[in-house]
């Protein structure tokens, strides 16, 4: 996946530099982490203000959340190079909630929110995001781009007339005739700079050559096109202390407690993928319990300065790598940007056109999109290029939370019902006297019922052997499996003997107080073992 991820989008890569060399910190790697993060902030804008207005605040709310959530994990997240503010998956679950109970609400749950977050990185929690297998990263890599793809065509309609959604606008006028023809010439142009910019000079970022240049057209020849502040205005003062104005009681608790558990496990699944993300196209491993304290940080703090809260943005984190952005100054530097952008520059910003931001976004999908995934979901097995479809569609239609869990439930299931199907016997009978299964593939809950009709209690001799050599036992139904195969056999008159059970399966029989082991002497296996249906005891023989 990591070189489809760099495939198209390779072009903008600044060279590798290292962040400490034999003289220092050098003036050339601060002067890239430092336009890296004006890069980073002038895509910031747009998204922050649609964002708010998807979640029905105002533009400030998502500014500031963007803000105080992007300089306080820059500082002490878990991957330096991830940039962190408000987001448009946490926006569309925020919005019922502020249009039923008011803003007031919003900021108690994400407070709450950001408590839930430090908690689930004290417990590291993080670490469950190694369970997801890769056709779900690859379903979410490409969920994500088609998302930033549709979320970009708000900006193709007529400014005051679009409806914003999650993903994109759900109404409004389209823009049409020469509006539309120097919009398109516009995106395309920033394309093409940033395409060409690095075969050019490597010294200023390519999507931060593409947004001036276009801008300076824009602006010098009084182009009429969307701008930035068709959105609405940026310009604030600094984020106010302001403690959550909602009634301590019971009553407002549970209202804002479902809000608070789907936000937090919303915005840690989607920082802790970006995390990854960004890991494998730097090459360096992130502290996933360090980012879920990081993250509820910066929550606990936004819900106390009048911020919507956020999470990790896939968009802007792909930006900032490509840019060269590869520590935390690059983080902090966007989020100051952003914030002197709304002090200070408002005027300046606001007249930045739309079409250069959206060519910038259009060059992330086309970065982000695994594009060798069309080819390779031929090749996997079909339950792998299910999932990963699948988890690409639910992303689209609902949101990454919801479409990562249901890809890994999947996943799992798949995963349970492949092994289940692959208990079987190999059977050995060496004398009238004797019967021998060899047990191949896994015992444990889903193929505990196959395991039981493997057996022939009437039919079988007089001595049964049951040898797990090439298999192991793995839960309390598998312990159950073997206690009922034994007991027909006993009710049966006959007698069953264990054999090689691991050390790990000893353990857990042992734990379960269905086995005393007398003795050892092998380092790996036990002898035998023989169940005693009277004391409800497996006992080892010698």
């Amino acid at each position: 996946m990591k070189r489809a991820l760099l495939g198209s989008f390779a072009n903008m890569t600044m060279p590798e530099l290292s962040l400490m060399n034999d003289e220092g910190f050098t003036t050339a790697r601060l002067r890239t982490e430092i336009l890296s993060g004006l890069t980073v902030a002038l895509a910031l804008v747009p998204e922050a203000v649609a964002f708010a207005i998807v979640a029905g605040v105002d533009a400030l709310v998502g500014l500031y959340a963007a803000f105080l959530v992007g300089v306080i994990t820059a500082f002490i997240g878990g991957r330096p190079g991830m940039i962190s503010g408000a987001t448009g998956a946490l926006a569309v679950v925020m919005v019922a909630l502020v249009a039923e109970h008011g803003v007031e609400y919003l900021f108690a749950t994400v407070v709450l929110m950001g408590i839930l977050q430090i908690l689930a990185g004290i417990m590291h929690m993080g670490r469950f995001i190694r369970l997801v297998p890769h056709p779900v990263m690859l379903g979410f890599v490409n969920g994500l781009a088609i998302v930033i793809f549709l979320s970009q065509m708000t900006q193709f309609k007529v400014p005051g007339t679009a409806e914003i959604s999650g993903h994109g606008s759900t109404g409004g006028l389209w823009l049409s005739g020469s509006p539309l023809v120097i919009m398109l010439g516009l995106v395309a142009l920033t394309m093409a700079i940033i395409y060409i910019t690095p075969r050019i000079t490597k010294v200023l970022p390519a999507p931060l050559a593409g947004i001036g240049i276009v801008a300076a057209i824009v602006i010098g020849f009084g182009l009429e096109v969307p701008r930035v502040g068709d959105m609405g205005s940026i310009q604030g003062g600094l984020p106010q202390f302001h403690v959550p104005l909602v009634s301590l009681t019971w009553n407002a608790f549970w209202i804002i407690l479902p809000y608070s558990i789907i936000l937090a496990s919303i915005g840690l699944i989607e920082s802790l993928l970006t995390l990854n993300l960004v890991g494998e196209m730097t090459a360096k491993r992130g502290g996933a319990s360090q980012e879920c304290v990081a993250q509820g940080i910066a929550n606990t703090v936004t819900g106390f300065f009048g911020g919507m809260g956020g999470c990790a943005m896939i968009g802007q984190s792909v930006i900032n790598v490509k840019s060269g952005g590869r520590t935390r100054i690059a983080g902090i530097s966007s989020a100051l940007f952003l914030l002197m952008f709304i002090l200070f520059g408002s005027s300046i910003i606001e007249q930045i056109p739309l079409a250069a931001l959206v060519g910038v976004m259009f060059m992330v999908v086309i970065g982000t999109f695994a594009w060798n995934s069309l080819t390779i979901l031929r090749k996997v097995p079909v339950t792998d290029a299910f999932v990963a479809l699948l988890v690409t569609v639910v992303t689209v239609e609902f949101n990454l939370g919801v479409a990562v869990i249901v890809g890994v439930i999947v996943s799992a299931l798949a995963y349970a019902w492949n092994n289940a199907t692959r208990i079987h016997a190999h059977v050995d009978q060496p004398d009238a006297q004797t019967k021998s299964y060899i047990i191949q593939g896994p015992l444990f809950f889903g193929s505990s019922a196959g395991f039981s009709e493997l057996f022939t209690p009437q039919e079988d001799p007089e001595t049964v052997i049951v040898d797990f050599a090439d298999s192991r036992v793995v839960d309390q139904s598998a312990l159950q499996a073997i206690e009922a195969v034994a007991a027909k056999y006993e009710a049966a008159g006959k007698r069953i003997q264990l054999r090689h059970l691991s050390r790990d399966c000893h353990k857990l029989l042992t734990k379960a107080g269905h086995l005393m082991v007398d003795s050892d002497d092998d380092p790996d296996y036990a002898l035998a073992v023989n169940y005693n249906v009277r004391t409800g005891i497996l006992d080892a023989s010698h």
